[in-house]
């Protein structure tokens, strides 16, 4: 049997087509806003893996791996909910709080004898109420969003405290097995589903920043909210919406903190706000809105995760970590500032300059 014998023409066009799909899609890949910062970081990741494996080989075994993406799960959910707000050109300091009132009111619900997924349902309800008191306060009531966040923050907590007469709560009860084993102690395909639920929520949330008109609309917001106005985009919405993610995430942390402990605590998601923050930041995710990528906060919370996992196994102390993860915070935004001003390129043009 002979094979069908291409003409020279046809085989120049099939070999030209095969060597252009590969960099095409590469050149689109590379070229998505953002994408650089991420392969930076990632590269940085990567580094720090290597050099906690070295100082350490249990870093590398399948316990601690298994452990420490179960530890970056929550960090990576609320680095999605501030990530959205962030992109938005504003800023949720109520994330941790959020967490906290989910905490204590899931609990303290289920101790009292409500079925735990009727407790979570309610539990959400209450919580999606403070994210849209965020986004009514920024949006409509044109309230600078550290005001209005340090707000709602407060009041957050003082709702976690009052939950239960401010005192923490007893034990959830064995009726709560199911919950604790859903958001904590169960494994799918021998992954815990505390990792599956951030996997999960992680895509559904960066379907809708890339693939939708809200995701385009949140990125308009926060590159121009004047332009975005004039070309018909209900802003308050749009910043709501944000707000809401952030507090839903926020929410599914608080589910995973009670089914963690078995309990609810009083100051649980403390200093949270810096992980969601620096999640977002270290990320590639601006400060000053309209850029980041989600695929950079998944790296983002790994960094923090590795960093407090790897420091850990070094025997450095509590405050030594967060003076480290402080400095690399700091740093992130200051780059990002930079970059945004266009300092670089300035600086560039005048060596140009010079140089003629």
């Amino acid at each position: 049997m002979k094979l069908p014998v291409i003409p020279p023409s046809e085989k120049d066009a099939t070999a030209m087509n095969i060597r252009e799909m590969s960099p095409g899609i590469i050149k689109r890949t590379l070229s998505t806003r953002g994408m650089g910062q991420v392969l930076t970081i990632t590269l940085g990741l990567i580094l720090l893996c290597i050099v906690f494996g070295i100082l350490n080989p249990v870093f590398f075994s399948q316990r601690n791996a298994s452990n420490l993406l179960r530890q970056i799960a929550p960090i990576l959910l609320i680095g999605i909910g501030q990530s959205y707000v962030l992109i938005t050109g504003n800023i949720d300091l109520s994330i941790g709080s959020v967490v906290g009132m989910s905490t204590m009111i899931s609990a303290t619900l289920m101790t009292r004898g409500i079925n735990p997924w009727i407790s979570m349902l309610i539990t959400i309800l209450c919580c999606l109420i403070m994210g849209l008191a965020n986004g009514l306060l920024v949006a409509l009531c044109k309230l600078p969003p550290f005001i209005a966040t340090l707000g709602t923050m407060t009041i957050a907590r003082g709702i976690a405290q009052i939950s239960n007469n401010n005192y923490n709560t007893n034990f959830i009860g064995e009726t709560a097995e199911g919950f604790r084993n859903f958001f904590y102690y169960g494994k799918t395909l021998n992954l815990y589903n505390t990792i599956w639920i951030a996997l999960v929520l992680w895509m559904v949330f960066n379907f809708i920043l890339n693939r939708t008109r809200t995701g385009r609309h949140l990125y308009a917001v926060g590159s121009n909210i004047e332009a975005s106005k004039l070309s018909g985009v209900n802003t308050v919405s749009v910043v709501t919406k944000a707000y809401l993610v952030s507090a839903f995430t926020a929410t599914v942390v608080g589910l995973i903190f009670c089914a963690t402990s078995g309990m609810g605590a009083m100051d649980a998601g403390n200093t949270y706000e810096l992980y969601a923050v620096a999640a977002s930041v270290i990320g590639g995710v601006s400060t000053l809105g309209g850029q980041g990528l989600l695929l950079g906060t998944v790296i983002g919370a790994s960094i923090w995760g590795v960093l407090q996992n790897g420091l850990q196994f070094a025997g450095a102390p509590v405050a030594i970590r967060n003076i480290i993860i402080g400095i690399i915070v700091i740093v992130s935004v200051l780059l990002d500032i930079i970059v945004r001003s266009g300092s670089l390129r300035k600086l560039k043009e005048g060596l140009t300059v010079k140089n003629i």
